[in-house]
């Protein structure tokens, strides 16, 4: 069962996404969570904060969920796959998340760290063995090319032109190629069964809120 600050996040995000803004009425955000404007207010700091909190939520719970999901002593050409695969299978299973982040990725830090640091940290141990033939200098770009990449995937799939299947298999195969992996064995391990993350819930991650940042109260 989801917490009360969970619903409340779980609503801005609706409306973010679906207005396109930063700024959403406290009004409409009770009417979206089911809640009152009482428990809003007895549940979060500052609403002007909470284009800030939901986005900060948004990267703990992804870095989260990617985290459990990969093992640490997999194939890291097997992993940099099938984390882009699970990210785009959420789009199409969370629509609302897939628009928030098409909206906010690039221009929000919050967001924008997830793709600087989960597949750097993979990169790095690829090199470190000897599977990837990138120079190390270029990591930053090779991130940027895939954050690009799901970028473009995300809005293709949200937009009905492509299926996440078709996408996320597509992309991957190409950025692995582009780290210097066969176009034989990138296209077999673009297409690996893989666990879908699990269904978007910010309960765990609400509950650890702190700073200038977190949510008021107990739930």
């Amino acid at each position: 069962m989801k917490t009360v600050k969970s619903r409340i996040i779980h609503a801005a995000m609706r409306l973010f996404a679906r207005q396109g803004t930063m700024h959403i009425a406290v009004s409409d955000l009770a009417k979206e969570a089911g809640l009152s404007r009482g428990t809003i207010y007895n549940n979060v700091t500052n609403p002007d904060d909470l284009f800030q909190i939901t986005s900060r939520m948004i990267f703990q719970e992804l870095r989260d969920s990617v985290r459990a999901s990969l093992d640490e002593d997999e194939d890291p050409a097997l992993r940099i796959a099938t984390l882009i695969r699970q990210q785009i299978r959420r789009v199409h299973d969370e629509p609302d998340w897939g628009r928030f982040i098409a909206l906010f990725a690039m221009t929000e830090p919050q967001l924008g760290k997830f793709w600087a640091m989960e597949p750097a940290d993979i990169i790095r141990k690829g090199l470190a063995i000897g599977r990837f033939d990138v120079p190390a200098y270029q990591i930053h770009s090779v991130t940027t090319l895939g954050g690009g990449a799901m970028m473009g995937s995300i809005s293709q799939v949200l937009q009905g032109t492509v299926t996440w299947r078709k996408s996320g298999s597509e992309i991957a195969e190409l950025y692995l190629r582009a780290m210097g992996i066969g176009r034989r064995e990138a296209r077999r391990l673009a297409s690996v069964d893989f666990d879908p993350l699990p269904r978007l819930d910010f309960s765990e991650v609400a509950k650890g809120l702190t700073g200038p940042e977190a949510m008021a109260g107990s739930n």
